[in-house]
């Protein structure tokens, strides 16, 4: 019903328009309490080949939705209910803000892609707490994206980082350093080694001084981009080991253009989506080699299938993330990816998703 039609009425509206409209439902719903356990029991019915403990948390699922879509954590509910074992919400950053210009949200269909330059537009820590502190019950993990304020020069970037943790610290199950975004000036030359391990040091040690007054420990995870040259991107996943990061996401939107056919294909800003899947599923294993497979790994990009899903997974991905997809597929697609990662476990005689994780980066 979806792809023929609600895909076709929502792919005539401007790409924003869609999507802001789309998440007023899902946080309408979201409202509406007693709908949300039935529907879950359908989209994720109990596997105990799906299901992990990753630093302390279950994980019903090693399906999450990717940050960028629920920006201010409006439909968490509505996204425990369409299936998924973890939500990512944000990027947010300290300070309310606007964002780039509009438009800034393209789709290109042949590709199964979008661009989007949407520079952390975003309602404010303070706004983001309140929802999550008013959420009645968590039934998933919520995971929090974090970024700096775009006034804010990268040399007091850091200063955004720790207010992020101390503004969000109670309410969030893990918190993702984001330095990787295209779309706002400057941010991904946070991702040197140098730099970055120092912003990492100090965001686990707020984490862990936060820990005093709230009794919680979110891990710490670092987004990094699919663009770095090889050598920086090694350079990079060792300063966030050694600066103590408890796990890597792969990765964040590309600059890259490479393949792509829709008119789109020349707008500016961060590229996601199919063309993307192979590229990210080859840094996935890359870390996993460079890590020895200590701390868990986020396989996010181009995950259409449960085939995709699977091929991150066994690169060396405990967990792997979808947005582009669910702006193709629909509601529909968390339910489909978790049947078909039960029938590959089952086919290749796994008897939990945890060792499928690296099998093929052995």
């Amino acid at each position: 019903m979806y792809r023929r039609l609600l895909r076709p009425a929502l792919f005539r509206l401007d790409a924003e328009d869609a999507h802001h409209l789309t998440l007023r439902g899902l946080g309408a719903a979201s409202r509406v309490p007693g709908w949300a356990a039935p529907l879950r029991a359908l989209t994720a019915p109990p596997d105990p080949r799906l299901t992990q403990t990753l630093w302390g948390h279950a994980y019903p699922s090693p399906l999450g939705l990717a940050a960028g879509l629920d920006k201010n954590g409006e439909a968490v509910p509505a996204f425990w209910a369409l299936g998924f074992g973890f939500v990512e919400v944000g990027t947010v950053t300290p300070l309310a803000q606007p964002g780039n210009e509009r438009p800034r949200l393209f789709r290109l269909p042949p590709d199964g892609a979008l661009v989007n330059r949407m520079g952390f537009n975003n309602a404010g820590a303070d706004a983001l707490h309140a929802r999550l502190a008013a959420l009645r019950r968590r039934p998933v993990p919520v995971w929090v994206n974090i970024g700096k304020n775009k006034a804010t020069p990268n040399e007091e970037a850091t200063d955004d980082y720790l207010r992020l943790v101390r503004a969000l610290g109670d309410v969030a199950d893990a918190f993702v350093v984001n330095v990787s975004s295209p779309n706002t000036p400057g941010l991904r030359a946070l991702q040197a080694a140098e730099d970055l391990a120092a912003l990492v040091r100090a965001v686990v040690a707020e984490v862990e001084a936060g820990r005093v007054r709230t009794l919680r420990r979110p891990p710490v995870l670092v987004k990094l981009a699919p663009d770095l040259h090889p050598a920086d991107f090694g350079a990079s996943v060792g300063a966030v080991l050694e600066a103590g990061a408890h796990g890597l996401i792969l990765s964040n939107t590309t600059l890259s253009r490479e393949g792509l056919t829709h008119g789109h294909r020349g707008e500016a800003g961060g590229l996601s989506g199919r063309p993307l899947r192979g590229r990210s599923t080859a840094l996935v294993r890359e870390a996993y080699r460079l890590t020895g497979g200590r701390v868990p790994l986020v396989g996010v990009g181009g995950v259409f299938t449960a085939e995709d899903a699977y091929a991150k997974i066994r690169a060396g991905a405990s967990l792997v993330e979808v947005y582009t997809a669910l702006v193709y597929e629909g509601p529909g697609l968390p339910a489909r990816l978790h049947r078909g990662l039960s029938r590959l476990l089952e086919r290749d005689g796994f008897a939990s998703v945890t060792e499928a994780v690296g099998a093929d980066a052995r």
